[in-house]
Parts: C-alpha cells; sequence; structure tokens
C-alpha cells in the first residue's frame, strides 16, 4: 500500500530549504493570483494526471491547496504511482497563514 505522510506549516518552513525539495501548489488559478508560497511551482489539481510523470521520484515532493484536501488527493495519486518522498500540508494556505508565513506572487 502507497501512502504520503502530513505535515504541518513549521515542519514544511523548515523543508523549505531543502535542495530537492518540489513545493507544488494545486489550487485552481484564481486562487493562485491572491499569493503562492515561495519557491512553489503551480499544477492544478486536474492538471496532474497530465504533469506529475515529469516530477522526479528522488525528490521530496510536498502538495498543498486552500485547506488541505485537494492536496491530499494529490499526494496519494502520487503516491499510487511510486513516489516515495511526498507529503501534504495539513490545513492548507489557512494553516500556514495563521502559523504568520508569507505568500508572495506567482512568478
Amino acid at each position: 500500500m502507497s501512502s504520503f505522510m502530513t505535515i504541518d506549516a513549521a515542519t514544511l518552513h523548515g523543508m523549505i530549504k531543502q535542495d530537492d525539495l518540489v513545493l507544488i501548489d494545486v489550487r485552481n488559478d484564481d486562487e493562485v493570483a491572491r499569493g503562492i508560497i515561495q519557491g512553489a511551482q503551480h499544477i492544478p489539481l486536474v492538471s496532474l494526471p497530465q504533469a506529475f510523470d515529469k516530477l522526479s521520484k528522488k525528490s521530496s515532493i510536498v502538495f498543498y491547496c486552500h485547506s488541505g484536501v485537494r492536496s491530499a488527493h494529490a499526494a496519494s495519486y502520487l503516491a499510487e504511482h511510486d513516489y516515495h518522498d511526498v507529503y501534504n500540508l495539513a490545513g492548507g494556505v489557512i494553516a500556514w497563514a495563521n502559523a504568520g508565513y508569507t505568500f508572495s506572487a506567482l512568478k
């Protein structure tokens, strides 16, 4: 059975400096327009089936969304496709903001 790990905002904040970290925002375009966690790339959840095979299985991959539900689906999807270092940000950008962390504009 493939699975992923759930992390909190403080854990993600500590992981962001890792060279092999891939941070993916699976929210919709209108949500991302309001801000993104710095260093994240935007792959809407509906696009993940077409884009996931471009992600390295050697990287740590963290998904997030607004509240953590859609990103849990994304993390589960990758885990089912033999990705092993996969994480979901519990509480999504809500938890990130509540922890006092900031957002940047999508580049």
